[in-house]
């Protein structure tokens, strides 16, 4: 199943037009949440689903785009983006767990691949036109009008829906990936369910996923009966999922409006996760810079005795905007012991380090991380800004080089090898990894521009 798409787009070409489009969204399009904790935890929830999957070690990566409509949709190359909404309107983990497990089923089965790769005659380019231009009808944005524009209408309308085959197969793979990975399998029949509900108010105005993901009684009904015939299982929603929420609706508003809403279901009692409530007061009152208010109301969230990487990052951003540095770095460097794998905690302890005039740490840390994380282009940010700060010319421009070049700008990124190959402060050997550096991307733009020309 999903071969016959395999040879028509192998799995390294799909993956390259994922990697483009994800591109063309962090630069280009606003909605695109660029925030390492709401990242961290949707890629958490979507790893746990893959690794139950039929094909655990299948690259999946996840994103959110700020949008309060209900949607979610599967890209090229295992790129699959939830809109906030989604995560807002589900009333458990089990639930958002049932839309990332047939999202990833649409991934394993290599649907979108077999719908676009049909047309054989179309060329990388245009495919990565249509498919951005399916991403902006699904996600109801403003991205990519041009590419919708320029690439075939009639094509990217059929694109739109997947078929009911598919929606059927990825409902039922969906179904065992959660049973796999310990969730309620009720959660998906029940989201569907409601969103059908939801669908015959809006009528002619249905929810984006009804009509990308065509919904149908049969398919509902399919997915309760499954659940019926599952063992019953009790699962009860992490703190982060909790957190999460808090934090996204902390976000609506202005963060007077959060305060005060968070502060009026605590003096009520009105909320389903007290320590969530909590986290979004202190969130607001620290966007708010009431400083010594959120580290008053922290006082009572710490005492509730959970542990989250996101109430430390809290934590640690309170002490930063008190201008307690030393603070800040305890509590990152505790943090991190428990939590090594949070991206945040990881970007927060070298913006700490950084703030705090401690370039030596700082590189060393980074360094670290990127042999881990070498395709982090965050962190070659984070250094780039650190050797700057300690006056190293060459391994900023360097750095900051990887930079742009993680972000498909390879233009840019040869400019600033260029920028390094002027500075005079690198020894012969870092001087030299310049000039090999620099030798590799100029054969990369000439390989790309081979690709234009051919029409690839």
């Amino acid at each position: 199943m999903g071969e016959a798409a395999h040879a028509e787009l192998p799995p390294q070409i799909e993956r390259k037009i994922g990697e483009r489009i994800m591109n063309e969204i962090r630069l280009r399009e606003p909605s695109y949440v660029d925030d390492a904790e709401l990242s961290d935890y949707l890629n958490r929830l979507g790893s746990r689903l893959v690794a139950a999957s039929s094909n655990p070690s299948r690259d999946c990566q996840f994103f959110f785009v700020r949008d309060n409509t209900v949607n979610a949709f599967a890209m090229f190359g295992g790129f699959i983006g939830v809109n906030t909404g989604t995560l807002l309107t589900a009333q458990s983990e089990s639930e958002l767990a049932g839309v990332l497990a047939h999202e990833i089923s649409h991934v394993m089965q290599n649907h979108l691949a077999r719908q676009i790769a049909r047309e054989k005659q179309n060329s990388i380019a245009s495919m990565i036109a249509m498919a951005v231009g399916v991403l902006a009808a699904r996600s109801n944005s403003q991205v990519a009008s041009a590419a919708i524009a320029s690439a075939q209408a009639g094509s990217i309308q059929a694109q739109l829906a997947y078929s009911r085959d598919y929606e059927r197969e990825a409902d039922r793979l969906g179904f065992q990936m959660m049973t796999q990975a310990g969730y309620d399998v009720r959660g998906m029949g029940d989201f569907f369910g409601r969103l059908q509900q939801a669908g015959r108010v809006y009528e002619n105005n249905a929810p984006v996923y009804m009509r990308s993901h065509p919904l149908t009684l049969e398919r509902i009904s399919d997915m309760q009966n499954r659940a019926q015939d599952a063992p019953y299982r009790q699962v009860a929603d992490s703190l982060d999922f909790h957190l999460v929420r808090a934090k996204l609706r902390a976000q609506m508003g202005t963060p007077r409006e959060a305060v005060n809403e968070f502060g009026k279901q605590l003096r009520d009692k009105k909320h389903v996760s007290e320590a969530a409530t909590r986290y979004g007061l202190v969130y607001s009152l620290l966007k708010s810079k009431e400083v010594a208010a959120a580290q008053r109301e922290l006082e009572a969230l710490i005492a509730l005795k959970l542990s989250s990487p996101m109430i430390a990052g809290l934590a640690a951003e309170i002490r930063m905007a008190a201008n307690d540095l030393a603070g800040a770095l305890a509590i990152y460097r505790d943090a991190l012991q428990r939590y090594p794998q949070s991206r945040a905690l990881v970007y927060g302890y070298a913006e700490a380090l950084l703030a705090a005039g401690q370039y030596e740490q700082g590189q060393r840390f980074l360094d670290s991380q990127l042999q881990v994380y070498s395709s982090d282009y965050k962190l070659y940010g984070l250094q780039a800004r650190t050797f700057s700060a300690a006056g190293r010319r060459l391994q900023q421009h360097r750095a900051q080089a990887e930079f742009y070049l993680l972000q498909g700008q390879l233009g840019p990124a040869v400019e600033q090898l260029q920028f390094a190959q002027k500075a005079a402060d690198g020894t012969f050997f870092e001087q030299s990894a310049v000039d090999a550096r620099l030798r590799e991307l100029r054969k990369l733009q000439l390989e790309e521009a081979k690709e234009k020309r051919n029409g690839g």
